[in-house]
């Protein structure tokens, strides 16, 4: 069992379980799953700035996590949404805890401050999931979904990585915090 940084040739792997989030329920709001070239897009976007990690058991990559931006203007910089999704096999086994917490802290290396998770409603294990980690309610928003002959609610969840106050500078992209310490493998 490794966790480690998602590469290229995991893309097929992290699709697989992603499928299955996208066509068979309301945990992901994208109503197609993506193609290989569009998620292997995603994933080098992501890469460049924040931390995208597998986990790995006997070679096969059985779950993913990470984060993005969480909102577009240059003064939300010091925050991030976080994802995760595993495989059906691995779920309720403490991996999602552990690959949230590898996610956590290397935002926190980074200087992110904030972290936010969007959740459907209707996903009350994960809701459960978040305030377990330490995760507060921020928001709820009514009926923003829909998918599936129904509409769903949203709730923001956020978590504080550092202490409040003024930042002592700009958060590092994780691409640069890779080259100057290794914080990804375990």
């Amino acid at each position: 069992m490794a966790i480690r940084k998602a590469t290229a040739q995991d893309v097929p792997a992290m699709l697989a379980i992603y499928d299955h989030y996208v066509r068979d329920t309301a945990v992901s709001f994208e109503y197609e799953t993506p193609t290989a070239e569009e998620f292997s897009r995603r994933l080098e976007e992501h890469i460049a700035v924040y931390p995208w990690l597998v986990w790995e058991q006997d070679g096969r990559v059985l779950g993913y996590a990470y984060a993005g931006r969480a909102f577009a203007r240059a003064a939300y910089a010091w925050n991030a949404e976080i994802s995760c999704y595993l495989a059906e096999q691995i779920r309720g086994r403490g991996v999602g805890r552990q690959l949230y917490e590898a996610i956590e802290s290397i935002l926190r290396a980074q200087g992110v401050r904030k972290v936010f998770a969007v959740v459907t409603a209707a996903n009350e294990a994960s809701v459960a999931f978040h305030k377990a980690l330490g995760y507060r309610e921020a928001a709820t928003y009514c009926d923003v979904g829909f998918k599936q002959g129904k509409w769903y609610d949203v709730v923001w969840l956020e978590k504080q990585l550092q202490p409040p106050g003024a930042p002592e500078r700009f958060p590092i992209p994780w691409e640069k915090l890779q080259s100057s310490e290794n914080t990804v493998d375990k």
